[in-house]
């Protein structure tokens, strides 16, 4: 089948360069899977994100495009309102992508049909935790935050827009690249524990997005922190807006920056657990949750409340970490350092 290098290479690469890291070096056997995947996910989430248009138009949409995946709908679907002038060069390319719908649509009919089954799974459940967002958040502001009420709540939610991949990227690696594993490796990877950790692996990094993006997410009117959580340090959702509070708030922050840092230690033993002849994989893996880490150690330091500061982990850092996996891959003991290495609190 023939795809159209613009639209799985520099249409991908525009709206999204470190997924596009982490794509390049992926095995070619699963590469155009899980790019189109991860441009039919962004596509669900430019809608799902689109303040100018109403909410009622912004579900409808997200269900149509659903139903145009999973193949029970040939409807077109309605954008208009969708685009609009921008200079910022990410939205101009998400304004390109949903315009290249039909295209995105097409390519998914060329895959075999268990790839395609895999795929429309996987965005089925996406497209459920974003009309979930909009359901708790649509009427939310920064006048009257509306928050999820609890763990359980928070773990859902990571399951849905990014747990799911965890599980996605398992099922495709073994259909495609771990067929030929005998003895022991067959063992470990169908384990259910490998799955798990997978699973996991997509949770850590939707939960260190959700802590790097608390101060803005505030004053979009959601907290993503449980209210149950904060109640239990005496706080509401609209306290965090104050960051002179943060004394108050950070045993609740440092609660979820630790479930995430378990998260990521899971998911550095989902990569570890792939063997080690699947190189590319490997890097694949330990890329997001080196950088994931590294993150999570800064926010341990940071001003986490402040609007105006967004912690991320400089493109020379992370360049850094590319070429020390890419070194330390073909020597364990450097490569086993890695993790503990990004996880140090700077100074």
């Amino acid at each position: 089948m023939d795809r159209p290098d613009d639209l799985l290479k520099d249409l991908l690469r525009s709206v999204s360069r470190s997924f596009y890291l982490t794509l390049r070096v992926l095995p070619k056997s699963i590469r155009p899977q899980i790019g189109l995947a991860y441009l039919l996910a962004r596509a669900t989430d430019t809608i799902a994100d689109t303040d100018a248009v109403p909410i009622n138009r912004r579900m409808e949409t997200l269900a149509l495009y659903r139903d145009r995946i999973l193949g029970v709908s040939k409807k077109e679907i309605p954008l208009e309102g969708f685009s609009h002038p921008t200079k910022s060069s990410t939205l101009l390319a998400e304004q390109l992508l949903l315009s290249r719908i039909e295209e995105a649509l097409a390519l998914l009919e060329g895959f075999r049909a268990d790839d395609q089954q895999r795929i429309r799974e996987v965005i089925s459940v996406i497209v459920s935790g974003q009309e979930l967002d909009l359901q708790r958040f649509g009427c939310a502001s920064i006048q009257s935050i509306a928050a999820l009420r609890t763990d359980a709540e928070l773990d859902d939610y990571t399951w849905r827009v990014a747990g799911c991949v965890g599980e996605f990227w398992t099922h495709m690696c073994r259909a495609h690249l771990f067929t030929p594993a005998r003895g022991g490796d067959r063992e470990k990877l169908d384990a259910p524990a490998f799955l798990n950790n997978g699973i996991r692996f997509g949770k850590g990094l939707q939960l260190v997005n959700i802590l790097r993006d608390l101060p803005a997410d505030l004053r979009k009117g959601r907290c993503y922190l449980p209210a149950e959580a904060l109640a239990s340090a005496g706080l509401k959702p609209h306290d965090l807006l104050d960051p002179a509070i943060e004394p108050d708030a950070r045993p609740v922050y440092d609660h979820y920056l630790a479930t995430a840092h378990h998260h990521l230690v899971a998911g550095w033993e989902y990569t570890n657990t792939i063997p080690g002849r699947f190189v590319r994989l490997r890097l694949a893996c330990a890329w997001p949750v080196l950088i994931g880490v590294k993150t999570l150690a800064r926010l341990g330091r940071s001003s986490f409340l402040h609007p105006e500061q967004r912690i991320k982990v400089s493109r020379p850092e992370i360049r850094r970490i590319l070429a020390g996996s890419l070194l330390a891959s073909a020597w364990r003991p450097a490569w086993r350092k890695l993790f503990d290495r990004a996880a140090q609190r700077p100074p």
